[in-house]
């Protein structure tokens, strides 16, 4: 039992409103072997079906591997369409037979995004062609590739260049090297420019807590996702005299998890509709995680 507010108000099927489908399911897209289609599936369709099932988004699914996934479904037989992302991993010329599959199977799949790695000078002339294969009712998620020096001017030109081309930008929070790990720089950069511009963003692999932290195997820094998410909080707080980006910044940079669940916990409704406006979700190769996390923390 929560002891604290609902954050965002009253909760559906015990998750609130400010966390439903907020976690992207990235399984299939994860580092290391290749997953079983079968095994995902089902630890998917059980994590949706359990008590904290709300916080589940889409399942990210390469266009690859997407005939696979459908087979799979067919004997599943779920009882409404699944979310997917679709991650393009065949390069654009894929995605346009990808969606007629997706549209053909209708009673299994129900894409939402289309998701593809780009240049980190990624310009108007490459963002014209995913237009041309992303339809209008299908979000269109791109990426500019980081490179690891903290604080690349030339990255967050290509971030807004994604943002006024009217798609949604991507940030890649970590990997299997130091520099996969955006500094707070990067990041404060990245969400400021994102709610400056009024511009849903999503969050990639790296989020492995709801809470920042350090690994102490690797000693990799990783970032919270409940950090990213208080941080668009306070991005969007009106009257106050600090930058942006510094209270962005500082939010990125707290590791007491009860004072980013407290902060939480007093964000209304209607706050609630626009934060989560913005940071739309997170990509997790651990889907089973996050609730037992956000009932520690008084969330759920």
């Amino acid at each position: 039992m929560s002891t604290v507010p609902e954050a965002g108000g009253a909760p559906v099927d015990g998750v609130p409103a400010l966390l439903r489908a907020i976690v992207d399911d990235a399984a299939l897209v994860a580092e290391g072997p290749r997953p079983d289609m079968a095994t995902v599936v089902d630890e998917h369709l059980a994590a949706r079906a359990a008590d904290a099932g709300g916080l589940l988004g889409s399942l990210v699914v390469p266009v690859s591997r997407l005939s696979e996934l459908v087979a799979v479904l067919v004997k599943r037989r779920p009882s409404a369409p699944l979310p997917i992302a679709l991650a393009v991993d065949t390069g654009l010329g894929g995605v346009p037979k990808a969606l007629s599959l997706t549209s053909s199977r209708s009673a299994l799949l129900d894409p939402r995004t289309v998701e593809m790695p780009a240049p980190h000078d990624v310009d108007t002339v490459w963002l014209e062609r995913v237009t041309e294969f992303v339809p209008e009712d299908v979000v269109a998620v791109v990426e500019p590739r980081r490179p690891d020096v903290d604080g690349s001017e030339d990255w967050l030109d290509g971030v807004r260049r994604v943002v006024d081309h009217g798609c949604r930008p991507k940030l890649r929070c970590g990997g299997g090297r130091a520099g996969a790990f955006p500094g707070v720089k990067d990041v404060a950069g990245f969400v400021a420019l994102a709610v400056g511009a009024g511009r849903s963003f999503t969050a990639s692999i790296g989020l492995r807590s709801a809470v920042r932290h350090t690994d102490p195997d690797t000693g990799f820094t990783h970032h919270g996702w409940l950090n990213l998410l208080v941080a668009t909080v306070r991005g969007l707080a009106p009257g106050t005299d600090s930058p942006v980006e510094e209270r962005i910044g500082e939010a990125l940079l707290v590791t007491d998890g009860e004072a980013l669940a407290a902060e939480l916990a007093d964000v209304g409704a209607e706050a609630a509709v626009r934060v989560r406006s913005l940071f739309s979700s997170f990509g997790s190769t651990a889907v089973t995680g996050p609730g037992p996390e956000l009932a520690r923390l008084g969330l759920l």
